[in-house]
């Protein structure tokens, strides 16, 4: 195997550098006039017909402070850019909170999703870390706001959706939320250090954990108001963006790397303390790898599987391979275990081969099951945050987030 595919060899640093870079080349254009994100098409055009949608704003917040604090030119206009939107045109004003968008003519969309409110979380965090103007005070806004109407002391756990007013709770619950409040939260506490974050994030950590283990480390990933699973949901919408029925092993091996971070930050001098919770997140990699990893002939990573980890929706997103890249590599980091080097140089090997666009730059977001580009459930390039962290994460230490890393230095690249 190539020596650009091998996780720790100056071959692959130089290789993911290069990558890192076009990344950030292909995104200069997300901004509109007001600040908010347009989604971006496959060669970076912005797709204006499209809502402006408050999640991919604060991504793109999140990626160009990460920006900023590389040197990367033109990151901090565009943080600024992104920021105005936030504390503009995707804020409301009159009921608290973050609107999960605008349409293209300028309507807010309706709701209050807690899944967007945590990426404002970790967007203010990574502003505020690059010293943009204006950072702290939207990171202020956004844990405030979180606070009163997000989190749930009791449980342990985080809601999902209010009506726009903030007066209606949705009955769902969801663990895709609750995963981005688990980062957004140990960035929180990293950017600030308030340690209340990171032990709300143990909280969420400690149900996952539970769930998980007593459904053979496939995590049931919908509830019901009073967190009972809801294993049946969406069966007819197999391939929801948002709510896919069933088990989604990305977000196993995603869980897997939030949880060794967290555990690796929450107990950096007690390494008994930690050790239940690496064998957990040991559990949920390899449980998500062996379901969904070339699971129908074909390399890749199979979006969703049955409970019995069949596989049901076969097309292979982006995200789930920037993932792999990096809970390959913080296992590796944390265990010393050669498989994990392993799978990281075949991740590698599949980037380069089937998912860099090497004509338009960035990703291909969507693949099929026979690694054909298509855009069912992700037309275009919406965003760069998982695909820049994943050429990042793997040289991070393994207890801290990545904006917070880059800033303090503790990030070999």
């Amino acid at each position: 195997m190539e020596a650009k595919y091998l996780f720790d060899t100056a071959e692959n640093r130089e290789f993911t550098g290069r990558i890192r870079e076009d990344l950030l080349r292909f995104g200069h254009r997300f901004p509109s006039p007001a600040g908010s994100s347009y989604y971006l098409g496959d060669d970076g055009t912005p797709w204006t017909e499209r809502p402006r949608e408050t999640w991919i704003t604060c991504r793109m917040a999140h990626v160009y402070s990460i920006g900023a604090l590389l040197g990367h030119e033109g990151s901090e206009e565009l943080v600024d850019a992104a920021l105005k939107g936030l504390l503009g045109e995707l804020r409301d004003k009159e009921n608290g909170g973050w609107y999960p968008g605008v349409t293209a003519d300028g309507q807010i969309l309706p709701d209050k999703q807690c899944y967007a409110h945590a990426f404002v979380i970790l967007a203010g965090t990574s502003a505020y870390l690059a010293g943009r103007p204006h950072a702290k005070e939207l990171l202020d806004a956004a844990l405030a706001c979180y606070d009163e109407h997000f989190w749930d002391e009791k449980e342990g756990l985080a809601f999902d959706t209010w009506n726009t007013a903030f007066t209606e709770l949705d009955p769902y619950r969801g663990l895709n939320a609750n995963m981005h409040t688990v980062e957004a939260f140990l960035a929180a506490a990293d950017a600030l250090g308030d340690e209340k974050y990171r032990d709300r994030a143990g909280r969420i950590i400690e149900h996952v954990i539970s769930w998980a283990s007593a459904n053979e480390w496939r995590i049931p990933e919908h509830f019901t108001s009073d967190w009972q699973a809801d294993l049946e949901c969406n069966r007819e919408r197999p391939a929801d963006q948002f709510k896919p029925y069933g088990a989604t092993p990305g977000h196993g091996i995603e869980w897997a790397r939030l949880i060794t971070q967290w555990a690796m930050s929450k107990w950096k001098d007690a390494p008994k303390n930690r050790e239940p919770y690496i064998a957990a997140a040991e559990r949920l990699y390899r449980r998500a790898v062996d379901d969904a990893w070339n699971a129908d002939g074909a390399p890749g990573i199979a979006y969703t599987t049955d409970w019995n980890g069949r596989p049901v929706v076969h097309d292979r997103m982006h995200w789930t391979l920037a993932e792999a890249i990096n809970t390959s590599a913080v296992l590796c980091r944390v265990t010393g275990k050669s498989e994990y080097a392993d799978d990281y140089a075949q991740y590698m090997q599949y980037l380069d081969e089937k998912v860099l666009d090497p004509v338009n730059g960035s990703w291909f977001h969507q693949l099929d099951q026979n690694n054909r580009v298509i855009g069912t459930v992700w037309p275009g390039k919406s965003d760069l945050y998982h695909a820049l962290q994943s050429m990042l994460i793997p040289y991070s230490s393994v207890d801290i987030s990545i904006a917070a890393a880059v800033k303090g230095g503790h990030i070999k690249l």
